[in-house]
């Protein structure tokens, strides 16, 4: 397996390793940070888990699961935790969590657009959506910052803090998505990219 690595102007995308688990936990365990995920906090044990996950998918052949440390270009420490998994008809859905710390400063929408970069120009995929709580507003706002129309809602689609609680969805086409400057997929294995990505 050669490494992905994905860089933005202020971020990159890199495999994730054993050694993340405690920067993850930091997210994933976070009552904060985890307020309007799917989930609620992780544990020690589930952070490790979620994290041999990782690794591991990374080896899969077809590879179909793409879950990746975000971090700040340059630096090798773990400020978030990006996933992509690919769906039939040329299609995946995105989702993404950051350190409180990193909250407020653009960073969302950056990781955002290097899933975008992933997607589109690594994998050729034709459409990517995402789903968001319908009272994170600062998620709404990121999705559509990058490029994203809200398609509508999926009722009950979750069953988070003992009660159901519906998503509210986006996607993004291909000949929609407009990159940022910056943006860098020479990362990207040969491996990991679609047909009609390959140069």
């Amino acid at each position: 397996m050669t490494p992905l690595r994905l860089t933005g102007p202020s971020l990159a995308l890199r495999e994730v390793e054993p050694e993340d688990s405690g920067d993850l936990l930091a997210i994933y365990g976070d009552p904060e940070a985890t307020r309007h995920l799917s989930f609620e906090p992780r544990t020690r044990e589930q952070v490790a888990a979620i994290t041999a996950r990782s690794v591991d998918s990374a080896h899969a052949i077809p590879r179909t699961e793409y879950c990746l440390a975000v971090t700040r270009r340059g630096e090798h420490r773990l400020i978030g935790y990006a996933r992509l998994a690919t769906e039939p008809q040329q299609a995946a859905t995105v989702g993404f969590a950051l350190h409180p710390a990193a909250w407020g400063k653009g960073l969302g929408t950056e990781t955002v657009h290097l899933l975008c970069a992933l997607g589109f120009d690594v994998l050729g995929l034709h459409r990517i959506w995402a789903a968001r709580a319908p009272l994170n507003e600062a998620s709404a706002r990121t999705l559509l910052r990058a490029g994203m129309t809200e398609d509508g809602r999926i009722r009950d689609h979750v069953f988070v803090h003992g009660a159901w609680r519906d998503s509210i969805t986006y996607s993004i086409l291909e000949h929609e998505w407009v990159p940022i400057d910056g943006l860098d997929t020479d990362g990207a294995a040969e491996s990991d990219r679609g047909p009609s990505a390959a140069s």
